[in-house]
Formats: C-alpha cells, structure tokens, sequence
C-alpha cells in the first residue's frame, strides 16, 4: 500500500485502466490542448469532471406562509428583504423575514400587506403584533416565523442580521419570487 504525503499534497498514483492508458498516449490536438480535461472541469456545485452548464441559482425552498408574507413584502416594494433561516440557529422560530420601508406610511403597509395576504391565502393570523404605532419596527409574530419591517435607522441599530450571524441567509430583489 503506498503512503501519501499530506504536507506536500503528494497523492498515491492508481493504475491506469487499458482504455485510460491509451487516452493518456493519444496525441491531443489544439482544440483538445486548450479545452481543460475532464478532471480539472468542476461544475457549479463543485463536482469534478462535469459538463453541464453551472446552474441559476435558486431560491430555496419556504414553507407557504413564508413565501407569502415575503412577496407580499416585495409587492410592498419593501427594500432589503432578508429571510434567516433559524432552524439550525437554535432559534425560537424558524424563520426571521427581515425587511425595510422608506417612510412610516411604508412601513404599515408592507406590515398590513403581510397581514392581510396570510390572512386571505392561507388563513395565518399573527398571535402578536407589536409597534404599529410607532411605524419604526413592526413585528408580527407567527410562532413559525416571525416578520420584522424595519425604518433604515432601526434596521441599523438593532442590527438582527448580525445578532443571528449563524443563520443561513438568503436575500431577496424586488425581480426574485420565493419558492413555496
């Protein structure tokens, strides 16, 4: 058995099967010398020696009711719109969506467009709603998730994408849909 060198990244060298070997002793011609071989190709989600084009990326996958609450945020036109997946975060919930309004007007109704569209579609209720009068930072807790609308200012202040760093991240424009 031959022994590699982890320090100096010398790997043990396999035989060459009968068709391998006679590949490796073909000549290559220029097309073939500046196309990298299959080995040294790896694909998107890194799998060596793949030939597929790499792969849009993809929204992951939401339950429905986050999905809802974030494109009715993005109809919205709310701006910043993050979704903390907590689930691995140890977290009270499963998901933060995090998201910013321009003005308190804004504000309300992104939080009213939330409310109602999971109200209307799938018959969610919030079972706490906290800081509709202020027009800052509107909470609405679903027990599953929980949706935050933030004032720019407040968003900076209290910094929840920061205070979660361990949460997986996924971020959302005004072009992207959620996937349910």
């Amino acid at each position: 058995m031959a022994k590699s060198n982890a320090l100096t990244g010398n790997a043990p060298r396999r035989a060459r099967s009968g068709a391998a070997a006679a590949r490796a002793k073909r000549p290559r011609t220029a097309a073939a010398a500046a196309e990298p071989p299959a080995s040294a190709r790896t694909s998107a989600d890194g799998q060596v020696g793949a030939h597929r084009k790499p792969a849009a990326r993809r929204a992951p996958k939401f339950p429905k009711a986050v999905a809802g609450a974030v494109q009715a945020a993005l109809d919205k036109k709310a701006e910043d719109i993050v979704v903390l997946d907590l689930r691995k975060a140890d977290g009270f919930t499963d998901y933060f969506i995090i998201c910013t309004g321009g003005n308190p007007r804004q504000i309300s109704a992104i939080a009213d467009g939330v409310r109602e569209t999971l109200k209307r579609d799938l018959g969610e209720r919030p079972a706490l709603t906290e800081g509709i009068d202020r027009s800052e930072w509107i909470l609405l807790d679903y027990f599953n998730f929980v949706v935050h609308v933030f004032s720019r200012d407040c968003r900076a202040f209290y910094g929840l994408e920061r205070l979660w760093g361990n949460a997986e991240r996924h971020e959302f424009n005004d072009h992207d849909t959620p996937r349910h």
